[in-house]
């Protein structure tokens, strides 16, 4: 069971520290543990009451009326608000899956997000950001290897199946090499760089999770695209990797590198001359539109 301090409960609901206090003080919706210095844990189970709370507030219920609910007349109540596909409660209903491990709720909700709005905006509006609340969670070790690999494989096999349904035709002469380096297994926003640029008839060769070095220079060579598009969130030295991308530019025939990820955003003032930022796929495109 995993363990939440307050802070963590600000970042996966979008409730206000202060509100969640007031809501526990004025209300008794929930009853976190205190360690030896006073410092509120949440349980699992106080998360997802929390979820479905903030559920209830978004779509009209009175906090003053859900506080006098027992939690099965809470679950009841957000059951009855499955049928109503509301884009605005669209992100406690991801994060509450990934919670519970309930794949019928996370797929019903994110096919309905791209059935209404593409993959594309799905992922850039939505996706997006419910990865950026995990990945905090991920870094603090607020939830579990298994509820990660549950929503990363669920949203990749969506992403995946989405590249397989595009036609395949090439409208651009330019190419270009994805992959993410050696011990770096993180590729859902590498497949979505790939389906943004074969969406728009650009060739891609996609090479995946943690490639070798020396496989990528290899690939080069023989394949000769005309940029090389990776990611990058795993920790790792600032030193490393300064010296990976000046070896890469070198090896590469200073070849355009465009990265994005987390890592990327951190050591930006390290690497920005070496390498172009991915901050959006506006950056992505841009990135490789002008060296038609």
């Amino acid at each position: 069971m995993a363990e939440y301090k307050i802070s963590d409960l600000e970042t996966l609901t979008g409730i206000k520290a202060h509100t969640i206090r007031i809501w526990e003080k004025r209300y008794g919706l929930i009853s976190p543990d205190r360690t030896e210095t006073k410092i509120r844990m949440y349980s699992d189970q106080e998360l997802v009451q929390l979820l479905n709370v903030a559920l209830l507030n978004k779509h009209g219920y009175k906090i003053s009326k859900i506080a006098n609910m027992s939690s099965s007349e809470i679950g009841e109540h957000v059951q009855k608000l499955e049928s109503n596909e509301d884009e605005d409660v669209s992100m406690e209903r991801l994060i509450l899956s990934m919670v519970e491990i309930d794949e019928p709720l996370f797929s019903k909700t994110l096919n309905s997000l791209i059935e209404k709005k593409g993959l594309e905006k799905t992922f850039t509006e939505t996706i997006i950001h419910f990865l950026d609340r995990i990945g905090i969670m991920w870094q603090v070790g607020s939830i579990t290897p298994a509820q990660e690999h549950f929503m990363s494989n669920l949203i990749r096999q969506k992403v995946i199946s989405a590249i397989d349904a595009l036609s395949g035709e090439k409208t651009s002469t330019q190419s270009v090499l994805l992959y993410l380096p050696e011990h770096e297994w993180h590729e859902l926003s590498l497949l979505f760089y790939q389906f943004v640029l074969r969406k728009r008839g650009i060739k891609t060769y996609y090479l995946g999770q943690s490639v070798p070095y020396d496989s990528i220079v290899s690939c080069f060579g023989q394949l000769k695209p005309d940029v090389i598009v990776t990611s990058w969130l795993t920790s790792v030295d600032p030193t490393f990797m300064v010296q990976y991308f000046k070896n890469l530019k070198k090896d590469l025939n200073n070849a355009p590198i465009l990265v994005g990820g987390f890592q990327m955003n951190k050591n930006r003032e390290l690497i920005g001359d070496l390498v172009s930022e991915i901050k959006t796929i506006e950056d992505l495109i841009k990135g490789i539109s002008h060296l038609k």
